[in-house]
Formats: C-alpha cells, sequence, structure tokens
C-alpha cells in the first residue's frame, strides 16, 4: 500500500490487483465488488506481467488479452484533499474510476493522462482507482474510412484506427503478447504542493563556443523569484503572459555532448532554485546537429557540433515484451553493451513503442544518437478525422516533453514505411505521400524539438521512396533479396536505417538453457526464426542463401548430418556478412553515411533478428558488428586485379601515430611475404593504402592474377601503437585456398596477465590460424568473441562478469574452440 503525506506526491506502486472478464461483463467500477478471480498486479506493469506472476501466462504460448476486458484496482491511503493523478501510459481503451466514479475514458496509449479529484475519505486505504480496459479485439472488428491500401505486416487492419502498439500484433515479427495494462507509472499529487513541471529545455552551442540554454518551466504557488542555474551561471526567471515561467542564460564556454565514438558526451545539471527549494530539470549537452544531404541533394550524413557522423548501430526492439518495464535497470546492460560495440546510434522504429525518459537519460550518459520515428507504420491513417488529427498533437506534445533538453535525440521520423508501402501497392506519389508526415508531423515537431531534424518517413526519397541510391533506405540487397556481397557498393547506399537482417543464432550455452531442440527439426526452433507475414521463406533460409555462396556447403545436408557444424557456420557467415558489408560503407571512397542493422535485441531466446539475446547477452553476430564499429578501425576489401585495399579510419578528436603490418600465411602457418610501415592517422580522416605499399613490390595477395597455384591461404592486416606494440586494430582477407572444411591440431597458449575487479585479462598465442575463435566461459563475458587468431600473434583478451549460464565447466576455466580446431584447448584461469 502506498503511503505518503498532503504535501507529498508519490507513484501508486502497491496495493494494485487485476482480473480478466469476458467483454462487457461488468459495467462499472462498482459492479466488479461482485468479482472473485483478482490477483495481485504491479503498476507500472502489464496483465501478461501479473498473470505471468501468479502462473497463469506463458510467454512461449500466450493467451490473447486483447480479447478480453482487464479490470485493475487499487486501495490507497490519502488525507482529504484535492489531488491531481497523473496516468502517463494506459494500454490501450481504457476507462478511469476514482471512488467508482468514472472521471475518464482514454483511447490513446501513447498521451500521457490528468484528472483533479476531491478525496474525503480518511479510513486507512478507503480511496480506491479503478481502472478497465476494455478488449481491443471487438472494437478492431468496425469499420472505418476507407484505406487506399491493406498492410500484411500484423493481424488487424483495425489497428491503423487506434493509437497503440504494433508489438504482439505483427505475427513472425514477435509473439503474440497483447500489450494490456498501466505500463508506466501512475502519481498523485496534492493541489498547492510545490512542483516544477519542465515545458522546455533548448540547449544549443553557439558561433563562439558558448552554450545557450533556454528554459520554460510551470510554477503553481510561487510566491517568490525563481533562478535557472546550469554550470557556474544563473539566471532569474520571467513569467510570461499565460503565467509560466521562462529563462535563458550563455556558459562562455562549454564542452560540447558528441557521440561516444568521436569524442565525450559532456552533460550539465540544470536546476531551478525558486522560494528556499531546488528543483532538479536533469541533465543536458550542449550540440547542434544538421543533415548533409551532399552537393547533389541526394545523401544523408549527420554532422554533430561541425563533425559528419557515420551513423551504425540497430533498431530497438524492446526491453520488455511481457511488462514494458521502461526504468533504468532495465535499459542499463542493454544500452551499456551497445556503446561497448561501438553502437551510436539506435533506432526505435514505427512498429515498437516510446520508449521512458529514462532510456534517452542512459543515451545522453552512453553518448548514443536515438533515430525517433513516430509511432506509425506501414498503414493509411484516416488523416481526415478531426479527432484522430488531434489525438496525434496531443500525443507529440507529450513524448516530446519527455525528452525535453536530451542532446541524443537526434532524428525525429514521421514513421515506418508507410512511403514504401504505398509505393509498392502500385499507387502514384500523389496517393502514398499524404499530410501526415508532409503536414502535419513537421510542424509539431519543430515546435517541440526545434533542434532536432525532421525526416518524413524511413524509407524516402530516391526514383521510388525504397530505392537505396538516395536518402534514407531500408536495404535488404544484401540479406532478404539474396544478393551477392558487392551489392553493398552497387546500390550505392546513402544511409541505411534498416539493413542486414538475418535470422542470428545464439551461442550454444543460450540454447542448451533456452531452447534445447534440434534446429529446424522441432516446430519451437522454428517457430523463433522470424518471417515475414505471408511470404514462402523465412530469414533462416536467407542465411543458408548466403551459408551456401559463401562458404560452398548444402545447409540442408549439413543440418541433418552436422546439426552442431550447422549452428556454428550459421553463427560464423553472418558475422562474415555483417564485417565485409560495414567495410564497404566505411571506406573512404563509399558514399554511405550509415548503418542500423534490423535489430538490436530479440524478445524471445532464439534465432531471431537481434544480436543480443533478450536478457542482454551478445550472440556471436554481436562481436563481428563491435569489431566493424571500432571508432579508430581498420578493414579490408579485395579490389580484385587492383589488389588489397587497407582502409584506415580514424573518428577520434586527436591524431594517432600507427604501425601497420601485413602477413600472408601458406596453410595457415607458414609465413610468405610481410610488409608494414608507419603512419600517422590524422583525426576525423579516412585513408585507403594498397597492400603493395606495405609489401614494396608485387605480389598476388588477393590472388587475382592466378599465376600458378596460390601462394597462401590467408593474410592478417594488423594496426599497433607504435610505442607499446599494442595491437589497436586486426583484419583478414582469405583466398580460395583457404579450407573451411580442414580441421588442425595447433598448440595453443594462454598467459593469465592480470585479474581486477572481477575482470580477468588473458593473453592467448596458437601456432596456427583459427578460424572463428571462440570461447565457452560459464559467467563470464569476453571482450572478443568469433574472431580469427593470426598464428605466433598475441592477442589479449579480457572477461568480464556477465549473465550466468549453465556451467559446463568447473569454475574458474575457459574452453578456446575454434572452427578449424580438431579440439577444444582448455585454459585455467
Amino acid at each position: 500500500m502506498s503511503q505518503g503525506s498532503a504535501l507529498e506526491e508519490r507513484q501508486l506502486t502497491d496495493g494494485w490487483q487485476l482480473m480478466v472478464t469476458e467483454p462487457g461483463a461488468y459495467e462499472t467500477a462498482f459492479a466488479i465488488e461482485h468479482g472473485w478471480d483478482w490477483v495481485d498486479a504491479k503498476v507500472p506493469g502489464t496483465a501478461a506481467q501479473a498473470l505471468r506472476d501468479a502462473g497463469r501466462f506463458d510467454r512461449e504460448n500466450p493467451v490473447p488479452l486483447h480479447s478480453k476486458d482487464v479490470w485493475y484496482k487499487c486501495w490507497f491511503t490519502a488525507n482529504p484533499g484535492t489531488y491531481v493523478i497523473d496516468f502517463s501510459g494506459l494500454a490501450t481503451v481504457a476507462e478511469i474510476y476514482v471512488n467508482d466514479e468514472r472521471v475518464l475514458e482514454t483511447a490513446n496509449m501513447f498521451r500521457s493522462y490528468t484528472i483533479m479529484t476531491e478525496l474525503t475519505q480518511e479510513a486507512p486505504a478507503a480511496n480506491t482507482i479503478s481502472i478497465c480496459f476494455r478488449a481491443l479485439e471487438p472494437l478492431l472488428a468496425k469499420k472505418g474510412p476507407r484505406a487506399r491500401w491493406k498492410p500484411q505486416l500484423a493481424n488487424s487492419q483495425g489497428l491503423r484506427l487506434f493509437r497503440t502498439t504494433l508489438l504482439g500484433r505483427m505475427p513472425g515479427w514477435c509473439p503474440e503478447i497483447h500489450p494490456v495494462g498501466p505500463y508506466r507509472p501512475i502519481v498523485l499529487r496534492p493541489v498547492g504542493a510545490k512542483s516544477c513541471k519542465l515545458l522546455s529545455l533548448q540547449s544549443t552551442v553557439g558561433a563562439d563556443g558558448s552554450g545557450v540554454l533556454s528554459v520554460a518551466v510551470d510554477m503553481p504557488g510561487l510566491s517568490g523569484e525563481a533562478h535557472l542555474v546550469c554550470g557556474t551561471e544563473r539566471s532569474e526567471f520571467t513569467r510570461r503572459s499565460d503565467g509560466k515561467l521562462e529563462a535563458g542564460l550563455k556558459l562562455g564556454s562549454v564542452q560540447p555532448w558528441m557521440p561516444h565514438t568521436h569524442g565525450t558526451p559532456a552533460l550539465y545539471d540544470v536546476v531551478v532554485e525558486a522560494d528556499g527549494d531546488v528543483f532538479s530539470l536533469g541533465k543536458t549537452g550542449f550540440r547542434s546537429l544538421q543533415i548533409d544531404r551532399g552537393p547533389n541533394g541526394d545523401a544523408f550524413g549527420l554532422v554533430v557540433n561541425d563533425v559528419p557522423v557515420f551513423a551504425r548501430g540497430a533498431v530497438w526492439t524492446n526491453a520488455d515484451i511481457i511488462g514494458l518495464r521502461s526504468d533504468r535497470d532495465v535499459y542499463r546492460p542493454l544500452l551499456e553493451a551497445a556503446r561497448d560495440a561501438g553502437m551510436n546510434m539506435l533506432r526505435i522504429g514505427g512498429t515498437m513503442l516510446y520508449e521512458s525518459r529514462a532510456f534517452f537519460e542512459l543515451c545522453d550518459e552512453l553518448g548514443i544518437l536515438v533515430w525517433q520515428d513516430f509511432q506509425f507504420a506501414n498503414y493509411d491513417y484516416p488523416v481526415k478525422d478531426e479527432q484522430f488529427v488531434a489525438e496525434v498533437s496531443a500525443e507529440v506534445a507529450d513524448q516530446l516533453s519527455h525528452v525535453q533538453g536530451c542532446p541524443s535525440l537526434g532524428v525525429l521520423c514521421g514513421g515506418s514505411e508507410i512511403y514504401q508501402q504505398g509505393a509498392m501497392m502500385g499507387l502514384p506519389e500523389a496517393r502514398w505521400k499524404g499530410p501526415l508526415c508532409e503536414d502535419i508531423l513537421p510542424p509539431l515537431a519543430a515546435t517541440h524539438r526545434p533542434d532536432v531534424p525532421y525526416v518524413a518517413n524511413s524509407p524516402m526519397r530516391g526514383v521510388l521512396p525504397f530505392s537505396p541510391n538516395e536518402g534514407v533506405a531500408h536495404y535488404y540487397g544484401v540479406g532478404a533479396y539474396l544478393k551477392p556481397l558487392d551489392d553493398a557498393r552497387r546500390a550505392d547506399v546513402k544511409f541505411a536505417s534498416e539493413c542486414l537482417a538475418f535470422s542470428n543464432i545464439p551461442d550454444q550455452a543460450t540454447l542448451d538453457r533456452d531452447l534445447p531442440v534440434a534446429p529446424s527439426h522441432d516446430p519451437r526452433w522454428k517457430q523463433r526464426v522470424p518471417r515475414d507475414r505471408g511470404a514462402g521463406w523465412d530469414f533462416e533460409d536467407v542465411r543458408d542463401h548466403y551459408l551456401k555462396t559463401l562458404y560452398g556447403v548444402d545447409p540442408l545436408q549439413l543440418r541433418y548430418g552436422d546439426p552442431a557444424a550447422y549452428l556454428d557456420l550459421g553463427r560464423a557467415v553472418v558475422c562474415d556478412v555483417m564485417e565485409q558489408t560495414f567495410a564497404e560503407w566505411r571506406r573512404a571512397g563509399s558514399n554511405c553515411r550509415g548503418g542500423l542493422v534490423w535489430t538490436y535485441q530479440d524478445l524471445l531466446p532464439g534465432a531471431g533478428w537481434g544480436v543480443v539475446d533478450p536478457d542482454g547477452a551478445p550472440k556471436p553476430v554481436y562481436f563481428a558488428l563491435k569489431r566493424a564499429f571500432r571508432p579508430l578501425q581498420l578493414a579490408v576489401t579485395d579490389e580484385g586485379t587492383n589488389g588489397l585495399a587497407i582502409h584506415l579510419i580514424n573518428e577520434l578528436p586527436e591524431d594517432r601515430p600507427v604501425t601497420i603490418e601485413l602477413q600472408c600465411y601458406r596453410e595457415g602457418k607458414t609465413p610468405v611475404v610481410s610488409g608494414s610501415l608507419n603512419a600517422d592517422l590524422e583525426a576525423r580522416s579516412a585513408q585507403t593504402l594498397n597492400a603493395a605499399e606495405l609489401i614494396g613490390a608485387f605480389f598476388d595477395v588477393t590472388y587475382a592474377y592466378r599465376f600458378g597455384p596460390p601462394s597462401h591461404d590467408v593474410a592478417s592486416v594488423r594496426i599497433l601503437n607504435p610505442e607499446t606494440g599494442l595491437c589497436l586494430a586486426e583484419t583478414f582477407h582469405f583466398t580460395s585456398a583457404f579450407s573451411r572444411s580442414s580441421r588442425i591440431d595447433a598448440a595453443i597458449e594462454a598467459e593469465v596477465l592480470e585479474e581486477s575487479g572481477g575482470t580477468t585479462k588473458l593473453a592467448i598465442t596458437s601456432d596456427r590460424f583459427l578460424w572463428f575463435a571462440h570461447f565457452e566461459c560459464p559467467g563470464l563475458r569476453p571482450s572478443d568473441n568469433w574472431t580469427h587468431i593470426a598464428p605466433g600473434k598475441r592477442v589479449e583478451f579480457a572477461f568480464e562478469p556477465g549473465l550466468s549460464r549453465t556451467h559446463q565447466e568447473p569454475p574458474g576455466s575457459i574452453r578456446l574452440k575454434a572452427l578449424n580446431l580438431s579440439r577444444p584447448a582448455h585454459i585455467s584461469l
């Protein structure tokens, strides 16, 4: 039961129960007193969460919830008086009762609602709030305005008429866990309590490097002066004609906020001092942000504080598909893992859910940009309905009010695949490019976050809105459309806000724990493999295509004959595809300015699109992206008769002297040719060298000229710190002589370098080349995994405490495996 006084505000988190009934079984809150089947519920939370905790809901086989009425009830104590109750997220059509009196009806999951009520009960727990979440399914069947097209994305066309998430309603994409309940906090505030409501906060960097801050707040009942304080500066608020307060100040010099890959995400506290009290408005960062469309107007790239930023990361799904939790504790491990992988952007797509301010505050802190789609996707929305447009306006105002001052918000977008859907139905531009994204949303975005660029839709621009060579693309040439890897260059992608969707296999420990079934032989396996609704193929078929074309194996025979090898090669081939594609896009000669992988995290354990598991544990592909996303980067591309191109990138704000080394090996062991040179990598620069510049003479590194049999099968290129000899980055190139089927014995040495704070550093040396070396390390998370190890080269790894796994080894031991290693090596820590 919540406790508090008439002078405090508090969240109503305790004392809640829920009951599930047939639609219309109870018409009023008074009637539910006759109900009996109550279970305890958490608020904020969902019906699925409460039923799961009561043993009545299984995420593996979810029961439908949108076909039922769900009643919540809370008993709470409050001294007599006038109160305001804030509801910040109700999914979706709801009736609210206070002491059995209906006070509000809602029909927008994305809006915040406030009511004022008089509480007169003095007895303990005598006050009640009841919320009825009406069954959505019968409402979805009702007719609305005629749609110009009908997408196959979700399981109901009626969803376009309701402001609710598509999560849980997209077969093949995510489990059908219907979002029902008060999923965001409910706050009780006594009228007259001291409060400071932030209305707007704009922070920018002036041309002279100063920080410019402007703030508007609402402080009812303020009797004296109020001051805005940031850094060492303070400024007095003035009262506007509407009674609200505004103030501005200028900091003489600030450290600008940058994505973590390009600098420091510097933040400053902002507070209001008034009547002897201090109210925190949180932290903000000072930055400028523009879109660079290039000299021909067909490009798309983000420029932060006059620095071009190659945006890379993934599309965010949801941190808790059951309870829709939105607190820092559930976000932090996922966002820290994204930061550690070198991701500097996450996109919240239009098929997902607006995240809470806690999400953006953590992205502010970690230096991760956020591309925010407004929650519209694929459908032809009823924009001629005045009530619908009013709901959209209120929704945008509510959502952008939560992220005032957050420097991580980098792009606002009208929605996902609306233009693409209409265009793919064969409609002319005049019919698919409508007022929602062109006329309604842009002024709302400009009003509430004028510092954030607006993009009408994702994808957009080009001869058709889904043409990848102009503007924003959803690029699946490499991937779902089964194009060869060189299509990533031929398509001339400018910015991929979605790309590279694969059925990504987790590590074996995750499968053993959460999905102990044979790949593809068991329907439970296929249930976790994503597919587009109505398609005759799924994304495992996509992965298998590249397994066959790149590795020359028959996936069908391998899956039946050697399931373990099938899984391992499936993990490896996606790593190869990711690293090679981003090597193309990040090289100096590329026109691409960003790529966001579909998707960041799975919603259920299995071979889903995610690069991490639902609990945040990295899949093998995560480590490939971590290598591909390094700010100080080294990559190679095979340029045929032009030889091996070596691409060097330094996104850091300081110059970096490096030594570049190349070594070619025969049979993964014998050195054939080598070369090196020293170079200064200028800050914010990219350059390309040729392998011949390191060797100093002709050598057919790529085996393009085919003069006799190949002289080598693998080449290693590394950049080193010239003072310490520490390897900063390494990459590999394989010739046709490399065998992916042979197994070798290797002499492997391991040395424990350091143990501190639960982290163990380990140096590994092998006398033979190890292809996709990976660690089985219960309870530990390696700094790199599913990587190659060159012969004779000392490679250092760090192991930090990670998520628990089913122990297959005694504590304190690690097993090192590789896809070409005949037997694992056991390492004692």
